[in-house]
């Protein structure tokens, strides 16, 4: 299994609040996307990669974190640039790739249980409006961290049992046990989870 998203360090990325890092992300979120200048925004993605960069992760597991949304992100450059030109394609893809790279710093920064209770105590206000469920939201949130990584992991190890067995590699064939498997563990997770009460009000 893959280990957490979480790598440990002292860096002063590390040792930031959880609760600045999220509102950053959040704030950033809405200004940049009133950002058009590549004068601006290019500074700006080069300061996140760097910030990514130096956490401690290798180089080869940095990038695959960051893999498919990367590729994603490629496809939208590309479609925007056939429908509104080069520099609308530049500024979208700098926009996003700034979020990707701080996002990914938050979650290889800040460890689940930290994340959970920091989105816990953020969505009081909000549960006591009787629009949320504020520890339920958090419970949501940790499981998602958590189990990404053994997802990928996953999908890692189905793809190497076709090769081994020399079957074609295909997505139907990739995606369907995949989603199977998961789809069986989510269960198991739940029946946990009402069996230890968490979810009992």
């Amino acid at each position: 299994m893959l280990k957490s998203l979480y790598i440990e360090g002292n860096t002063p990325f590390h040792r930031l609040s959880v609760r600045v890092k999220l509102i950053t992300l959040a704030a950033a979120s809405v200004v940049l996307f009133f950002v058009s200048s590549l004068a601006v925004l290019v500074p700006i993605f080069i300061a996140c990669l760097c910030l990514y960069m130096t956490l401690g992760l290798p180089w080869r597991e940095a990038f695959s974190r960051i893999g498919w949304i990367a590729f994603a992100v490629l496809v939208l450059a590309l479609a925007t640039w056939f429908f509104n030109g080069l520099h609308e394609a530049l500024v979208v893809t700098f926009r996003i790739m700034v979020l990707v790279f701080f996002a990914a710093a938050i979650t290889a920064t800040t460890t689940i249980s930290a994340f959970m209770d920091e989105i816990t105590v953020m969505l009081q206000p909000l549960e006591r409006l009787g629009l949320v469920r504020a520890a339920d939201v958090g419970l949501a949130l940790g499981l998602v961290l958590r189990f990404v990584p053994e997802i990928l992991d996953r999908y890692d190890n189905i793809r190497e049992a076709h090769r081994a067995r020399g079957l074609p590699i295909r997505p139907l064939t990739l995606f369907v046990p995949l989603i199977i498997l998961t789809l069986k563990d989510a269960d198991t997770i739940a029946m946990a989870i009402d069996a230890r009460g968490f979810r009992r009000q």
